[in-house]
């Protein structure tokens, strides 16, 4: 209503030849129609809620750091990806490991220490081990 009034003010020139009320209702019809189409042109305004599900900064960083780890993780040779799942992931001891790959704990003992070897060089290249 307001905007339509403004109309007339600015624009006195067209209200002398025509009927002023068939005039403003042209122009408050044209203006509901415009504003129906910006509001569907546009995405649909949210509030604060949808910020609120959005995880935070450290949760994105923690995301982003457990791909690359397990990007790392997929880099290593296959015996030493599992020895590392059992003995760390899986929290198994030695002989539990050693039991479910069907391999001597020494050979789970040096497996893993090459393989902890390995998974740091493989940080270390993606950045982010120190």
């Amino acid at each position: 209503m307001q905007e339509t009034l403004l109309r007339a003010w600015r624009h006195p020139d067209a209200l002398s030849d025509r009927p002023i009320r068939a005039w403003l209702f042209t122009v408050a019809r044209n203006l509901v129609v415009d504003q129906h189409r910006a509001r569907k042109s546009r995405p649909q305004e949210t509030g604060d809620e949808a910020l609120a599900v959005l995880p935070a900064d450290d949760e994105l960083e923690r995301a982003v750091e457990s791909w690359a780890v397990a990007e790392a993780l997929a880099a290593l040779r296959s015996e030493h990806r599992e020895v590392l799942l059992e003995v760390y992931y899986r929290g198994k001891s030695v002989k539990e490991a050693s039991d479910a790959l069907g391999i001597p704990p020494g050979t789970v003992k040096s497996r893993t220490y090459y393989a902890l070897r390995a998974l740091k060089l493989a940080l270390e290249e993606r950045g982010l081990a120190p």
